[in-house]
């Protein structure tokens, strides 16, 4: 077994282990080792925007998990694919940028989380972004962060301004920026997307940071468990080309490895609810019993619609209209490859009683189905969809290790819907979209609904097709959640794990609650605080 040492290990090169690669190596004091289970992320579909449909079930760049069968949603089980290669899910995600809304952060801060209220976060992103903004004299610049967030509505489906109008035709109205304070009501989304091209946390963050002689990145890194020194976490084991490694940290282990692998290395590794390490006959280093629990995820109900005016499948569902946007994405960066599929959408209200936002909305002027095999399948009729999802859900779930074997996907949890209150918002976001589709704006364009018709349902019957075929969007949250003892949480306010020295958990598994949308933004956010968190500590020493 070869032996390795450096000040600090990362676990995962996804959107919070990039940032921590970049932060920790800017000072030069330290020497940090970056390990990633996949590979590179230099691939054609990974840098095109409109290439998510394609990467989201593609193995060779992503971990392929399905869940169990789920009792809420009529015991399906549902694809949750996650990021597998350099810049992890920011790879493969839609690329929204969305802050969350403020009372989310103070939320945190009412959990347990003391320091990470809104006024806390709120500062960390103005460090982290670049605005990319359109105005009426150009293109005008804000921030000067390493995420680039660029603002594209010249660029999107002229069809898209149906949506917009139909927002107004509602009540919620139209807003410049969904991540300006208090932003309520539908507007363009921002994207990370910097020249045409996915701007990921790879691209922000690792690719300054390698060029740094104190970082060392190894991919195709497969991390078996943590090694322990009595009570304190000393480094990892792993394996790479078929050699086995162990790497030791002078400092700290940080897992950056995500909501679902995060629990499950420590689960692995001893630290976790002591009967289910008992039961797959791992020793026990320390019970932690809300390892791996608390798991949240936003759930969200699609309908689409044929249109009688133009949308993107006129270019992205027919062979000619392929060729056209290819060779013009390849000769200006621009057109319909260049932009993310949600284009408008934002956060309202379920009824005048609520006391915040508490659905998020998404309007895509595509139509499309999947195969079998998961392959998205663009229809050749113009169409469009749209989407809701209730932002703050109650139900939680759990990941829990299947077998002491590393290879074994673990067993994942939701319990979608599991609350009388989960059950009434899934309802109430399928009835906002029955308000859109109701509107003269979308009307006017709609030639039919296609199969089911959201139109044609009750209460009772929208609960029932929600059970049926709504599905995650992918953000996964709070396995390792912060807060104030090892009774209720994992970590401490600074991410530290509950009595055990030398371990950090660094990703969205530390959320204490989900925030109300799209969940990359805020755990680059998260990161990069932790960074400064970690170099604070250090410097104590």
């Amino acid at each position: 077994m070869q032996s390795l040492e450096f000040d600090y290990i990362i676990v995962g090169a996804g959107s919070a282990g990039c940032v921590l690669a970049d932060r920790l190596t800017r000072c030069g004091k330290f020497s940090v080792l970056l390990l990633e289970s996949g590979g590179s992320d230099a691939r054609f579909w990974v840098k095109v925007p409109i290439g998510y449909a394609i990467n989201v079930n593609k193995p060779a760049v992503n971990w392929g998990y399905r869940t169990l069968p789920d009792p809420g949603l009529n015991a399906r089980r549902v694809n949750w694919p996650r990021g597998r290669l350099i810049g992890g899910s920011s790879s493969i995600n839609a690329m929204a940028y969305v802050r969350g809304l403020a009372h989310d952060f103070d939320d945190w801060a009412a959990a347990g989380a003391t320091g990470w209220g809104w006024d806390n976060v709120r500062k960390v992103y103005e460090r982290l972004e670049t605005c990319q903004e359109l105005t009426d004299d150009g293109v005008q610049m804000r921030g000067d962060g390493p995420v680039w967030v660029s603002e594209l509505s010249n660029q999107m489906s002229p069809f898209s301004k149906n949506f917009l109008r139909a927002a107004d035709e509602v009540g919620h109205g139209t807003i410049a920026d969904l991540n300006t304070p208090g932003a309520e009501g539908i507007g363009y989304y921002r994207s990370t997307v910097r020249g045409g091209v996915r701007w990921s946390a790879a691209d922000a963050f690792l690719r300054p940071a390698l060029k740094r002689a104190n970082l060392t990145l190894m991919c195709k890194a497969e991390v078996s468990q943590l090694a322990c020194d009595g009570p304190k976490v000393s480094g990892v084991n792993f394996s790479r080309d078929g050699k086995a490694y162990v790497a030791k940290a002078r400092q700290e282990v940080i897992l950056s490895a995500g909501a679902v692998n995060s629990p499950k290395l420590l689960q692995l590794s001893g630290f976790g609810p002591q009967e289910l390490l008992r039961n797959n006959g791992i020793k026990v280093h320390r019970h932690l019993p809300q390892v791996g629990q608390g798991l949240q995820d936003h759930l969200a109900v699609s309908y689409q619609f044929l249109a009688e005016a133009r949308t993107l499948n006129h270019f992205l569902g027919r062979f000619v209209g392929k060729m056209r946007a290819g060779l013009t994405y390849v000769l200006t960066r621009k057109g319909a490859l260049a932009v993310p599929v949600n284009q408008v959408g934002g956060f309202v209200r379920s009824d005048g009683a609520a006391d915040a936002p508490d659905i998020q909305l998404y309007f895509n002027p595509i139509s499309y189905s999947a195969s079998p095999t998961g392959k998205t399948i663009v229809d050749r009729p113009s169409g469009y969809q749209i989407s809701a999802q209730p932002c703050r859900p109650t139900s939680t779930g759990r990941i829990e290790i299947a077998s002491a074997s590393p290879k074994d996907a673990p067993h994942i949890i939701p319990n979608s819907l599991s609350t009388t209150q989960d059950q009434m918002l899934a309802v109430a976001a399928a009835k906002m979209l029955q308000k859109y589709a109701k509107t003269q704006s979308l009307r006017k364009v709609t030639k039919k609904a296609k199969a089911p018709d959201l139109l044609a349902m009750d209460d009772s019957t929208l609960l029932e097709d929600f059970r049926n075929r709504a599905s995650t969007v992918y953000h996964p949250t709070c396995t390792c959640r912060m807060g104030a003892t090892d009774a209720d949480s994992v970590l401490d306010t600074r991410l530290r794990v509950h009595g055990v020295p030398g371990l950090r958990v660094v990703d969205a598994s530390a959320f204490p609650n989900i925030t109300s949308g799209n969940t990359n933004a805020p755990t680059m956010m998260l990161a990069m605080r932790a960074a400064d968190l970690i170099l604070e500590d250090a410097a104590r020493v």
